[in-house]
């Protein structure tokens, strides 16, 4: 399988920038997610490195080749859209043997590839169907063998479980996941704006926002880690809860006074010139713990339960300024809309974010 650099790559459409300055690097056998909000460009990358959209700026390199003008048959890469694109009047065999086909295989070496990955992805009883007469996920496992059968040095694919329900997702994702495991060596590209697909398929998640790259990691590297307010809040379902304040003691420790008048103690370590700017204290809402009035970081009233059996998710009253807070806790607590509440938080689990929303871990 291949290697892949991305190196200073940007994307303009006439004078709108779409991308600008990408630097990335994939090695042979990784599983690489794109995630990011709508219009981040993750799908225009994709297609960038697929060679059906021209490269404005920088290079594309697969194994040491520069692929900027090379067509897109000629990469080496095979791309799974999130439209199936199979064709209706063919069967399922015939899909995912129309490439070996129009490469002029061989009719054995076309059969035993064609099974060889029905068995793989569980298509063995459908071969002689149509599309129609299968199901939204049986379909998009149709077109990732289409793709397999061609043995590409890098799988790319572009949302490809969006349209399905959230049942077939799920099953979908599991089969995409225990794909990889039986590809090792497979270099696959995935672009999702479902964080729950990037966290459980990825072993590197690229997180795209602002024409570039906020930061690329393991999934417990950006949930545990986020490196700016924008990561902290994107990756992580609720969202990480964020409150105003300015830092008020400096050190080992970092003291922070919130503009609602609590002070919170955080583990992380800060310099002597950090001391009165301003800055926001992050929480996410599962590291929330029930407080006390003598104990607690944060105090607000109950604006509406969410009692979901195995959590109950509470939405707070926003204190100042800052967003509705979202609280996660066990579906054991029992709670009213309306009642007050106090919060705290291990200082291990708290992130700290300066004036300029990058994270006060990333200075260790």
């Amino acid at each position: 399988m291949a290697n892949l650099q991305i190196k200073n790559i940007g994307k303009s459409y006439g004078k709108i920038e779409v991308l600008k300055g990408i630097n990335l690097e994939i090695s042979k056998g990784e599983f690489i997610v794109f995630v990011g909000p709508s219009g981040c460009g993750k799908s225009t990358l994709l297609r960038m490195i697929a060679g059906l959209e021209e490269i404005s700026d920088g290079t594309l390199e697969i194994d040491d080749v520069e692929m900027n003008d090379v067509p897109p048959a000629q990469r080496g890469i095979a791309m799974v859209f999130q439209s199936y694109a199979l064709y209706p009047h063919m069967s399922v065999r015939d899909n995912m043997a129309f490439a070996m086909k129009i490469a002029k295989k061989s009719k054995q070496e076309i059969e035993e590839t064609t099974n060889k990955v029905a068995k793989i992805l569980q298509l063995e009883d459908y071969l002689e169907r149509l599309p129609k007469e299968l199901s939204g996920g049986q379909r998009q496992r149709v077109a990732i063998g289409r793709a397999i059968v061609r043995d590409p040095k890098i799988f790319l694919f572009d949302e490809p479980l969006s349209n399905l329900d959230a049942a077939l997702r799920v099953a979908t994702r599991i089969e995409i996941a225990q794909l990889k495991k039986q590809m090792p060596n497979s270099t696959m590209i995935y672009v999702t704006h479902d964080q729950v697909e990037a966290m459980t398929l990825a072993d590197r998640i690229v997180v795209l926002a602002n024409k570039g790259i906020s930061q690329v990691g393991s999934p417990l590297e950006l949930y545990d880690h986020p490196r700016n307010e924008f990561v902290a809040t994107f990756i992580g379902s609720p969202a990480m809860n964020l409150f105003a304040g300015t830092i008020s003691k400096t050190g080992s420790k970092t003291t922070i006074k919130l503009d609602s008048g609590n002070e919170a103690i955080i583990d992380v370590a800060s310099n002597k010139e950090d001391l009165g700017k301003k800055a926001k204290l992050g929480i996410r809402p599962e590291d929330f713990k029930l407080g006390s009035e003598k104990d607690h970081v944060v105090k607000s009233n109950i604006r509406f339960v969410e009692a979901l059996g195995e959590v109950t998710l509470l939405h707070l009253e926003p204190l100042n300024d800052d967003l509705c807070i979202v609280v996660k806790l066990s579906g054991d607590f029992k709670f009213e809309n309306g009642q007050e509440i106090f919060l705290k938080a291990k200082t291990e689990k708290m992130h700290l974010f300066d004036d300029k929303q990058l994270s006060y871990y990333w200075r260790k």
